[in-house]
């Protein structure tokens, strides 16, 4: 959770120095070419079984989210952010969500379909992705910067950071935000609406 607290706390300075978004993540430069770090390359399943994959996501706006179905804590508010967040971008044709199962043990493709039918989730719009569980964790861990691990002493099996991920059309990581906080949300879709407006 500091991971996110550090990460919160420096895109908030960030966006106070200007009208942009900062990339998270360390930059590395190719000679006057600064390189931020991109999503890696990934294929998964979502809840109608349609592949979603990084090359699928060029071009679009994506939210990210990583969680559990048989979360008992934080996981049903961060899905009624989400959803929030698919209704003020339904529109938006450029802007998807994702939901990553970190327990695609229990979270089949079945069970990820009734609770995207059960909360109101539209299947062009937000996908709940199911693939292996490194693979799964190893993107949070690498890619997304939160935190996602199996943890028995943790409510539910799993310890996992509540941080929705704004992601720009090129895979880098824009922002962070408290995913169970409707302030946080509402931050979320100005900064959207931001990434909309950049070349």
């Amino acid at each position: 959770m500091n991971k996110v607290l550090l990460l919160l706390m420096a895109i908030s300075f960030a966006s106070c120095q200007e009208n942009k978004l900062p990339y998270l993540g360390t930059a590395s430069t190719q000679g006057d070419t600064t390189i931020y770090p991109t999503i890696d390359s990934f294929t998964m399943l979502n809840q109608d079984s349609m592949e979603v994959s990084s090359n699928s996501l060029r071009n679009k706006i994506h939210v990210a989210s990583f969680i559990f179905l048989s979360c008992p804590t934080i996981c049903p508010q961060m899905s009624a952010q989400m959803k929030e967040v698919q209704e003020k971008t339904q529109s938006m044709d450029d802007v998807l969500l994702l939901s990553y199962s970190i327990d695609p043990k229990r979270d089949t493709i079945p069970a990820l379909k009734a609770y995207a039918n059960k909360i109101g989730a539209k299947g062009n719009k937000w996908h709940f992705l199911y693939g292996n569980q490194e693979e799964v964790m190893r993107l949070a861990d690498k890619s997304y910067y939160a935190i996602a691990y199996p943890d028995s002493l943790a409510p539910g099996g799993f310890t996992h950071s509540g941080g929705l991920l704004l992601v720009d059309k090129d895979l880098h990581i824009r922002g962070v935000y408290d995913g169970t906080s409707n302030e946080e949300t509402k931050r979320l879709l100005k900064d959207i609406a931001i990434l909309k407006k950049e070349k």
